[in-house]
């Protein structure tokens, strides 16, 4: 259900007493914990991923980074990665983060930023944290590098 490990998900639902609910939030707290822990890892390897939305009149192309070349290759980075070119075509973000909004710029970093954007699939939850998943299944650092999204006639 959360894609953690079975002693990890078995730990957090001893910790809730058994509340599927409350073990969750347990595991997405931990997985944000692990993000911080390798915040400061180099991230040189990951792949770049496009997306055009049905019709080719709006495309994105982003690259997305983790640690090794190993990582890049899982099934849940190129997931993360799709959904992350689907997110820039659908909501058409300024920037990767909030230290990338340049002074001046109108707009809430809700708005302009990518990782503080409400995730397309679950407004409950940011991109940065489905990127912060994604963190605490592979055990390494992941970031957007850069994206940038194309539409017919602007």
């Amino acid at each position: 259900m959360t894609g953690a490990g079975v002693m990890d998900c078995k730990r957090a639902l001893t910790e809730a007493n058994g509340d599927k609910t409350k073990a969750a939030a347990l595991l997405r707290e931990h997985g944000l914990s692990a993000a911080e822990k390798k915040a400061h890892r180099t991230t040189q390897q990951g792949l770049v991923e496009c997306y055009i939305h049905a019709g080719g009149r709006i495309g994105a192309m982003i690259e997305v980074n983790c640690e090794t070349d190993f990582v890049a290759r899982t099934d849940d980075f190129k997931a993360l990665a799709k959904e992350l070119a689907m997110q820039v075509a659908a909501q058409g973000p300024f920037c990767v983060s909030e230290d990338d909004i340049p002074s001046g710029t109108e707009g809430s970093p809700e708005e302009l930023c990518l990782l503080r954007q409400p995730y397309i699939r679950d407004g409950s939850r940011t991109v940065q944290d489905i990127i912060n998943d994604v963190i605490a299944k592979t055990g390494e650092n992941v970031k957007v590098r850069r994206f940038t999204r194309f539409e017919l006639g602007s």
